[in-house]
């Protein structure tokens, strides 16, 4: 595909329509041009623990959520972890040994709901942590609105791993689904492709059903985030939606917060 700039709406970042729409070729383009480069650091610290493929601790004590990614969960508790986790958590633990000096690029939020510290993470040669993984296959992209920094670059990079069937890109269970023969657990990541047939609306949400049988939920709260492409024109298009599936009323569902999460096929 040809990319198309319009114009950056913040540094590193560019608008809605670029962000959901730019597929193909340019992704190698863009990731060999910006691979996730500071714009500002915002803190400083020093590694001290890696829990998994996206959150460490620092020396201070503050625990550190990575933003921009999910890497496969550590299994807790008795649980197994998810392929390629144990990979991703000493991908991580290899670029964050205990004493590692750390930049922090933080975002519109600077916590999360458990109190954990949100940032993008920098080496000292200025190496973005976040784009090290993706370009490994250890992590996927996950934008959590307010917080969008960085997602096209992201988005690139993980595309191009994705071709290249990098990381956890080589697993059948990371691989787009047309159709669903179960509910998977409410933990698992999933993408599925599909045209959307329908555009509904309700008090809290608009919906996008797809062919594939899941109907995607955007809050209402979040259409801002969708800017000039409103979800109405989507009617007809075929794409790719990422997230977790759940199953409400008898019907497979997926909540949709940013553009991000969406890739047009056509």
């Amino acid at each position: 595909g040809r990319l198309t700039v319009r114009g950056a709406d913040r540094p590193g970042n560019w608008t809605a329509v670029e962000r959901t729409f730019s597929v193909g070729a340019s992704d190698e383009l863009w990731a060999r041009r910006a691979p996730g480069a500071a714009d500002r650091i915002d803190g400083r610290g020093l590694a001290e623990h890696v829990y998994d493929g996206d959150t460490v601790r620092l020396e201070d004590g503050r625990k550190v959520r990575l933003l921009g990614i999910n890497a496969p969960e550590i299994g807790r508790n008795g649980e197994r972890s998810e392929p390629m986790a144990e990979a991703a958590l000493a991908a991580l633990d290899r670029l964050l040994p205990p004493g590692t000096p750390i930049d922090l690029r933080h975002d519109r939020e600077r916590k999360d709901r458990y109190g954990r510290t949100l940032a993008h993470l920098f080496l000292a040669d200025g190496t973005n942590v976040q784009a090290s993984l993706l370009e490994q296959g250890l992590a996927t992209t996950l934008v959590v609105p307010p917080n969008e920094w960085g997602d096209e670059c992201y988005a690139a990079l993980e595309r191009a791993a994705r071709g290249q069937g990098r990381g956890v890109w080589s697993l059948a269970r990371y691989q787009p689904l047309e159709t669903l023969s179960r509910v998977p657990d409410a933990s698992e990541f999933k993408l599925v492709i599909g045209t959307v047939e329908r555009v509904g609306q309700s008090r809290d949400a608009v919906w996008l059903n797809l062919s594939a049988g899941v109907a995607l939920r955007i809050p209402r709260a979040d259409l801002t985030y969708f800017g000039d492409y409103p979800p109405d024109s989507l009617l007809g298009r075929r794409l790719i939606a990422r997230g977790w599936l759940y199953e409400r009323r008898g019907q497979l569902r997926m909540t949709v917060r940013h553009p991000a999460a969406l890739e047009l096929l056509d």
